[in-house]
């Protein structure tokens, strides 16, 4: 087994083989013409080119209403599954355009009906587009979500700026842009079934200890 995994996170098959990672997407943006779809399509592309499973989660197919604590997620439209689809995969790629500095609302509504049971010790990976400057403040929101969850956020993000100049015809202009984003992709098979806790030298009695 590979150091960086743990036998909890690896997926066994009947046979006893290992079972494909599986990613999934989940674009937060309505748009019929979307440039996060564009881009969130491009890492998972990347993604399956790394051996994985890829799942697009497209909330425009989909029928999920705004939360209700009241309302039972069995009963909430799509929104069960939604959190099915995500709490199967072994990563997931949260991709929304930057509303008001921040994340989209329907990824919002999206993600108030998973819990800890979709993202915990999961493996997330950030995307986010702008119509203007780096959408920063989106990423760090997004980042702030996964960590309450309990989610291991891959390092690496992808943050596209000018987004209507950074596509042409459904592809990327820019080519170190568009690299950023399948480096996210690839991280996301890379690190699906890391060990986000692993034990280590540093444990709790060698914090502080002077070296010899």
């Amino acid at each position: 087994m590979n150091p960086t995994q743990s036998e909890g996170r690896t997926r066994v098959e009947a046979d006893g083989g290992e079972e494909p990672i599986r990613v999934a997407g989940l674009c937060g943006s309505l748009r019929e013409e979307s440039y996060t779809a564009l881009a969130l399509s491009r890492a998972l592309e990347e993604a399956g080119r790394g051996g994985a499973e890829t799942d697009f989660i497209d909330l425009r197919e989909l029928e999920v209403p705004t939360f209700d604590a009241d309302v039972d997620r069995s009963e909430a439209g799509d929104a069960g599954e939604v959190a099915a689809r995500l709490r199967d995969a072994d990563a997931i790629l949260l991709g929304s355009p930057m509303y008001h500095g921040s994340y989209s609302s329907p990824l919002k509504t999206a993600l108030d009906y998973c819990g800890f049971d979709e993202f915990e010790d999961k493996t997330v990976g950030l995307l986010a587009v702008a119509g203007g400057s780096f959408p920063v403040t989106t990423l760090e929101h997004l980042r702030s979500v996964c960590r309450s969850l309990n989610a291991w956020v891959i390092p690496h993000q992808a943050a596209i700026p000018t987004a209507r100049t950074a596509f042409e015809d459904g592809e990327f202009v820019d080519e170190k842009l568009e690299e950023r984003v399948a480096t996210l992709g690839r991280h996301a098979v890379q690190y699906a079934r890391i060990e986000p806790d692993p034990d280590s030298f540093e444990s709790e009695q060698n914090v502080g200890a002077r070296g010899r």
